[in-house]
């Protein structure tokens, strides 16, 4: 059963300022509040006997707090019997007392609790970046606990910014993954100061210091590696699937598998993580994957047989990072043992390459952002600046060019299925299947030279 106490809470109370006195409910290893509208200093409050002292109005205010006390009480008794008190927390009961105390009055939400401010700012964003924050938030209330129902801008601090990194440190080593905690709160506070809900500001002594990450991209000999190699069957339609990806310049998988429509070889569609507006030419390489994983639904076959684009995209990384060569042990149904290529290889990695190939053709970076959907420069000017959608067709074109063919401006520098191409040797490229023995070399003969051999037998023994 629920219990019910006066608390006089003094928590944010500075000095010489009266303090709030209001009834904490406690249930179920949790505690919520009510409110009695009524200020006191700690000197007028007895916690030992229950008891208003020293106050001009002692008596009334007595009478008022012990009245709505019997009231909490009773509608505590009440759901107890009624045996709905045990599918309730206490926030649960201390809106159904309220519901009862102000049956025509609305509780007057106070914005300028953190958690209401919160809540409030990304009520508006599309389900995925909610779902973002609500895992910052989850990682505020994992550090305060229930204060986090009383947490105000105010008492996060320099100092409670820095205690709150070490916490999370203990669970996410990544400083990059702390960072996006980090920068969803800076947007919530800079939300709050533009609605004047407070002028507290932590961050402007709090750096947000991004750290850089570990290589996310292929070679383009690499790339050509995988593109090439001859992996298994059922891996095929994954190494399919990413080079797709990167032939449309690094489109998402989300993206990818959501697609329904193409008109007139051209991609149109908004992207799901900003909601931008993309369009892009589909090139015979990538339509030849359009045709070959075609979905009846989709353009793709991915949806149509998969509950969802996150659960194809697991089961892809999986199988990209083990597309190499491939033994099996000793015996009937031997294990198989793979070599990867790759063994950090994820979808996302189509994205990085391509963005680092763009690079390093020299192409400009406003290309670039324009192909992965990003803005560039001046946000404002943007918006007057008329995109010209066929500098980005040329991008794409001559980075496909060069990967896949060794061509710069239609000049063959490097070509096709020669070990160069790949960036390995000879017997490299070969044990990997990606180039075939030189024809007209033969095995060097092993032995020792038959009996009355001819000089000639013996030199090419020998040889």
């Amino acid at each position: 059963m629920a219990s019910t106490k006066f608390y006089l809470d003094c928590r944010r109370s500075k000095p010489g300022v009266p303090s709030v006195m209001k009834i904490a409910i406690g249930h179920g290893n949790k505690t919520s509040y009510i409110s009695l509208e009524v200020k006191l200093h700690p000197t007028q409050w007895d916690a030992v006997r229950g008891k208003i002292l020293n106050h001009p109005e002692k008596q009334v205010l007595n009478a008022y707090i012990y009245e709505v006390k019997q009231i909490v009480d009773a509608h505590i008794i009440n759901l107890t019997r009624e045996g709905r008190i045990k599918d309730m927390s206490a926030n649960d009961i201390r809106n159904s007392i309220l519901a009862e105390l102000n049956p025509e009055k609305e509780e007057k939400v106070d914005e300028s609790l953190f958690k209401v401010r919160f809540l409030k700012f990304i009520e508006t964003k599309k389900a995925s970046t909610k779902e973002t924050y609500m895992h910052t938030l989850n990682r505020v209330k994992a550090y305060v606990g229930d204060a986090i129902e009383t947490l105000r801008f105010e008492d996060i601090t320099l100092d409670w910014l820095n205690s709150f990194n070490i916490f999370m440190a203990q669970t996410s080593p990544s400083v990059n993954a702390r960072n996006l905690h980090f920068r969803n709160l800076r947007a919530v506070f800079n939300n709050a100061i533009e609605n004047e809900v407070t002028s507290h500001y932590p961050f402007r002594k709090f750096k947000i210091k991004a750290v850089e990450t570990a290589k996310r991209s292929l070679t383009v000999e690499e790339l050509r590696r995988l593109f090439f190699f001859n992996c298994e069957e059922h891996a095929e339609k994954y190494v399919g699937m990413f080079k797709l990806s990167f032939f449309l310049m690094g489109v998402n998988m989300i993206d990818l598998a959501n697609l329904k429509e193409m008109k007139n070889g051209r991609l149109d569609f908004n992207r799901a993580k900003t909601g931008h507006l993309y369009s892009m030419k589909v090139e015979p390489e990538a339509m030849e994957l359009f045709d070959k994983y075609s979905g009846e639904n989709y353009l793709l076959f991915i949806l149509d047989h998969w509950t969802n684009d996150e659960f194809f995209r697991r089961k892809m990384n999986k199988e990209l990072q083990k597309v190499g060569p491939m033994q099996r042990k000793p015996g009937r149904g031997g294990k198989k043992e793979y070599q990867p290529l790759f063994p950090m290889l994820t979808s996302y990695w189509a994205r990085h390459s391509w963005a680092t190939i763009a690079s390093e053709l020299d192409i400009a970076n406003e290309t670039i952002a324009e192909a992965l959907g990003h803005e560039y420069g001046n946000r404002i000017t943007n918006i007057y600046i008329r995109k010209n959608q066929k500098k980005v067709d040329i991008a794409n074109r001559k980075v496909l060019d060069w990967v896949l063919y060794g061509k710069i401006d239609g000049k063959i520098v490097v070509k096709p299925g020669t070990p160069e191409f790949f960036g390995l040797d000879r017997k490299d490229a070969v044990a990997l299947g990606l180039v075939k023995e030189e024809p007209g070399v033969e095995k060097k003969k092993r032995g020792r030279p038959r009996k009355n051999a001819t000089p000639e037998v013996e030199a090419e023994v020998a040889a």
